[in-house]
């Protein structure tokens, strides 16, 4: 059954099956769940929510003298407001400004973080992962993506050395929901390319960590290791629950490649579907933009050019839309214009990826400081001569973004 309660009335061992506030208003990256730790108690009561659903046929049911808030038609309500959340997702978002989205779209990066962690975490242990509660924040990975995916992408794109193998995977689920919109899937085959890019490296969680996050050049025996982490992830998805086909397909085949000298199971051409293909361009996409335990990361334009050259490698057509998807130059990217001044992208341009929107900031000419302008170089006699070292304007980019 059912009950609304309040949250001074919530005690270990209920079942939350509802939480009665916004996704973004509370820290709980889980839709439903069994409530077992004292320190996530402790968080439910001090985070500002009034009121939680619980199931008492799941867990505990509330005590004689708690106070439960049930008026004659409120427990089928929350189930209306459930089918109401689920509507809502499959609602395109309005497009906004990537000022407008970078504050949502850092809460929703820090709450997939913590998903990440802890369902790698029970594969770590050698659990059947719980999926499920991923559902909904694949779908919010989504929006932000529609509303404007330059915010999303370019915070997925900043990792630590140590933390990398969780953000990878949530990077490459933002980049295969953006992907996705940009080959026109929908719906439900959208969120599943999405929870794909979520779940595909979660069988490296069974390879040593000594191996793993080793800083020098792996040995041959180390590297036939590394290489089993598709099947490994396959395997444990298997044993999953609630687990959709193409995440299985993409854990196992994204490192496979068109020419078939990729791995475990070398196919090529025809033999590789869709979301594969996705999945292999998207994987080695962010590993190159990424700062490892044994190299610097790449300039997101250096990478796509590295990846272009790699003939055999991916699908031409995936690859070509997974450019459109992101741009030639990609938001936050510092480029300098042929008037000798420095911006940084803040959008693509719907009329040619060479002309994005940018915004100036800096003269090469007289070596000093311009007021920020916004230029849409697709209007402007300007356009980009080349780029430059983001890192070393990474101070000028968070000032202008906010990334």
């Amino acid at each position: 059954m059912l009950k609304k309660i309040k949250v001074p009335d919530v005690r270990l061992g209920m079942y939350l099956q509802e939480i009665c506030a916004s996704w973004m208003d509370h820290p709980f990256w889980r839709k439903s769940f069994l409530l077992e730790e004292p320190a996530d108690l402790k968080i439910l009561q001090t985070c500002g929510v009034t009121y939680v659903w619980i199931d008492t046929s799941r867990g505990l049911d509330v005590g004689a003298d708690a106070e439960v808030t049930l008026e004659e038609d409120e427990v089928l309500k929350v189930e209306e407001e459930m089918l109401e959340i689920a509507r809502e997702s499959d609602v395109g978002a309005a497009r906004v400004s990537l000022h407008e989205e970078v504050d949502r779209a850092r809460k929703i990066h820090a709450r997939a973080r913590s998903a990440v962690v802890s369902m790698f975490g029970e594969a770590r242990l050698g659990r059947a992962v719980d999926v499920a509660g991923a559902s909904a924040l694949v779908e919010e990975i989504d929006r932000s993506i529609s509303r404007n995916a330059g915010a999303l992408l370019s915070l997925a794109r900043l990792k630590t050395k140590d933390d990398y193998t969780y953000l990878h995977s949530v990077a490459v689920c933002a980049l295969m929901v953006a992907l996705g919109r940009q080959l026109g899937l929908k719906d439900a085959s959208l969120r599943n390319v999405g929870m794909a890019g979520l779940l595909h490296d979660v069988g490296k969680m069974l390879i040593p960590e000594e191996v793993l996050n080793k800083p020098g050049r792996l040995t041959d025996d180390e590297f036939e290791m590394v290489k089993q982490h598709p099947v490994k992830g396959w395997q444990l998805l298997q044993a999953s629950q609630n687990v959709c086909d193409t995440a299985l397909e993409v854990c196992l085949h994204h490192h496979e490649k068109v020419d078939g000298s990729g791995y475990p199971h070398r196919l090529s051409g025809e033999a590789l579907t869709l979301v594969s293909r996705m999945g292999a361009v998207c994987d080695v996409y962010d590993a190159l933009t990424s700062n490892r335990c044994y190299k610097s990361g790449w300039e997101p334009g250096e990478a796509l050019r590295k990846m272009a050259e790699w003939r055999g490698h991916f699908d031409e057509a995936v690859f070509h839309a997974f450019v459109k998807t992101v741009g030639i130059y990609p938001t936050n990217t510092v480029v300098k214009l042929k008037s000798g001044r420095l911006a940084v992208v803040l959008e693509q341009s719907e009329k040619s990826l060479l002309k994005p929107v940018v915004q100036v900031f800096f003269s090469t000419n007289s070596n000093v400081h311009l007021p920020p302008e916004r230029v849409d170089l697709a209007k402007s006699a300007d356009s980009i001569a080349g780029m430059e070292d983001s890192a070393k304007w990474a101070a000028e980019i968070r000032k202008l973004t906010g990334i």
